[in-house]
């Protein structure tokens, strides 16, 4: 004895399989590779917020740090030289020149006077004290 089983155009598997990939950006042959974003971990302790952000090949003073109250900006820019020789062509080319920026916000606001940065292996360490907070006065009412 043999079982039938009923066609159905619109079962979920073989339309997924149709659209997939429909809405995906198109590539080129020769497009130019872009900077990634700046990949952070952000811990907080009672005094203070310690930042690390990995940034890849970029020189030290090509970065910039910039605090304004609870937001906290950080952007570097990456310049390669192309020095080619004589007879030499490219064959590829994955390092890409550019810049990149990232912007956040924390909970309170930061000691911008004894903010303190370091960088080195190619990570951006960040140490960002909170300010000391005032105590909010509480109105009397009458």
């Amino acid at each position: 004895m043999s079982n039938l089983t009923r066609f159905d155009p619109f079962q979920l598997e073989p339309m997924s399989d149709l659209f997939q990939g429909l809405f995906r950006p198109l590539r080129g042959a020769n497009d130019e590779p872009t900077l990634a974003e700046i990949r952070i971990d952000l811990t907080e302790s009672d005094s203070a917020y310690t930042v690390k952000a990995e940034l890849p090949g970029v020189e030290k003073n090509d970065i910039d740090v910039k605090i304004d109250g609870n937001l906290v900006s950080i952007s570097a820019k990456v310049e390669r030289k192309q020095e080619m020789k004589d007879g030499e062509r490219v064959i590829r080319r994955e390092r890409c020149t550019g810049a990149v920026s990232r912007v956040f916000s924390l909970a309170t606001e930061v000691n911008e006077n004894a903010a303190t940065a370091e960088y080195k292996d190619g990570v951006l360490s960040l140490t960002l004290p909170k300010k000391a907070s005032t105590e909010r006065k509480r109105l009397q009412i009458n």
